[in-house]
């Protein structure tokens, strides 16, 4: 078929189709809702989007005003990364507390109850669940968005965690393919490599996604990874190789494809977004991502034309790009039936939404371990974070710990925040004074150490060293992987920094 034939216009319909651009303020723009009339299908909703549950069904009516059926997708997989209560912390655990707890009924309840109240908000595309097996302790971009280390674990709950999104009605985006689990680099600021054998890359990192397949997911997010037993040139996210022939062809996958956030610096700062856009759908992407940092019409503009110039000089087939926006207006009509399919069995079996269920799996994931000397606090403890820099995919605004959940239950309690910021990665001498800073400021009161990824950041295993000698009554919670062994009178791993997990903690120190 010749662009000729099709026409300008439907051929720039179809650039614009492929396009899942996201935007600023809590209010669609003028300039959104025009492109939605133009051709855009798609659109991504981020923290910056999102103040109240009415508020976000509000936004979604105004675009359904414009176009009925556009597809509204959002990052929101619970854990440590939420979106819908991004200024408060989740009211679920994420992924690694459900492989902690071990039990896919429950990581399917969990997933449908969050589906749910995306539904009722009027989201009907999830860019979740992460399906990456979390194969390097010292991942800095994944951690606890995994399930766990183990590729049968994560497999089983990646495809219970896509049922349950699905049954009601919202489709699943698995990530991050083929897996960015074994990395020691975070693609929002720079290109990882996984130098594994195809071996290795077949048993672990794509077995989860092939559970996801059995379990019907609609979307697959590509991984901006370069992986040189699949493709030594192009990261997956550009890769024809990984993209048609592996994931398309090899696997039999035919949902849709999205990439991963294309302003991240692992495709911006190589190859630039709008040529980046090309080969990514040259390669067999359908739908291009951005808008985690770009949010404008300007980006759409260029976007869409670098896609239009790209197939009138050949570079790439109209045929791909027309295949490409034609999956994007299916998964449309998919979670338009699936909504109301999913509607109308809650209706017909009378199944009640769980509002709790996230607090029971979180109570379920704690691990905690006791030493012989402890004994139960019963005055308000004065509670230090160690606090990391956050990640790009959780972000900075978004509060964790335990400190408000036990002044809660403990009212009184006193607290403090401690990090390395101004250390440049000298360790040395700087943790000591903060151990030394915690201790004064903790006084006479009990004791609770708040840690996230101990065993990635040796200035807060330094700083604990100096506080547990001094105050070996302290109690120590763990929010991340809890990769260290466990240390204090009380040591209680949650598995995750979301805000229920803090509330399961604080139970635990309060003895509630």
């Amino acid at each position: 078929m010749t662009t000729l034939a099709r026409g300008a216009d439907t051929l720039t319909r179809d650039a614009l189709a492929v396009l899942q651009p996201g935007f600023a303020g809590t209010t669609a723009p003028d300039w959104l809702l025009r492109r939605l009339g133009e051709g855009l299908a798609s659109v991504g909703l981020f923290g910056r989007n999102i103040v109240t549950a009415s508020q976000l069904s509000n936004l979604t009516a105004q675009l359904r005003a414009e176009r009925d059926d556009v597809l509204v997708a959002i990052d929101e997989e619970g854990g440590d990364v939420t979106r819908l209560e991004v200024r408060t912390g989740s009211s679920f655990p994420g992924n690694f507390a459900l492989g902690a707890v071990d039990d896919v009924s429950l990581t399917h309840q969990v997933a449908a109850e969050l589906g749910r109240r995306l539904a009722a908000c009027g989201v009907n595309l999830n860019w979740a669940p992460s399906a990456d097996v979390n194969s390097n302790a010292e991942n800095p971009v994944i951690g606890v968005r995994s399930f766990g280390a183990a590729p049968e674990l994560v497999a089983r709950h990646t495809a219970a965690y896509v049922g349950g999104l699905q049954s009601a009605g919202v489709a699943a985006c698995t990530k991050h393919f083929p897996g960015h689990g074994d990395t020691a680099v975070d693609s929002h600021h720079a290109l990882p490599r996984i130098d594994v054998d195809l071996q290795t890359l077949t048993n672990r990192e794509l077995s989860p996604f092939r559970a996801a397949f059995a379990a019907g997911t609609r979307a697959v997010m590509s991984a901006h990874i370069l992986v040189p037993a699949l493709d030594p040139e192009f990261p997956a996210t550009l890769s024809r190789r990984i993209l048609t022939g592996l994931l398309r062809e090899e696997l039999g996958y035919t949902g849709l494809i999205v990439t991963d956030g294309m302003e991240m610096q692992a495709i911006a700062a190589t190859y630039g977004i709008e040529r980046g856009s090309v080969l990514a759908i040259a390669a067999g992407a359908d739908a291009i991502c951005v808008g985690g940092g770009l949010a404008d019409d300007e980006t759409v503009r260029r976007l869409r034309d670098a896609l239009v110039t790209a197939v009138r000089t050949g570079e790439l087939p109209e045929e791909r790009l027309a295949d490409a926006a034609a999956r994007v207006r299916s998964l449309a009509e998919w979670t338009a039936s699936a909504a109301r399919a999913a509607a109308g069995q809650e209706a017909g079996t009378g199944e009640s939404p769980r509002p709790d269920i996230g607090l029971v799996a979180a109570r379920r994931a704690l691990t905690v371990t006791r030493s012989e000397t402890y004994t139960p606090i019963t005055q308000p403890p004065y509670v230090a974070a160690f606090t990391p820099v956050a990640n790009i995919a959780v972000g900075a605004e978004t509060p964790w710990g335990v400190a408000a959940e036990v002044a809660r239950l403990l009212p009184g309690t006193k607290t403090g925040s401690f990090s390395d910021a101004a250390t440049d990665g000298s360790w040395s001498g700087t943790a000591v004074s903060i151990g030394r800073e915690v201790v004064r400021a903790a006084g006479s009161r009990p004791l609770v150490a708040v840690v996230r990824d101990e065993h990635r950041h040796p200035w807060m295993a330094e700083a604990l060293d100096v506080l547990l000698a001094a105050r070996p009554d302290t109690i120590v919670v763990e929010m991340g992987i809890p990769q260290s062994p466990p240390r204090g009178a009380l040591h209680i791993a949650t598995h995750g920094a979301a805000r229920v997990c803090g509330v399961a903690a604080a139970e635990v120190i309060a003895g509630a």
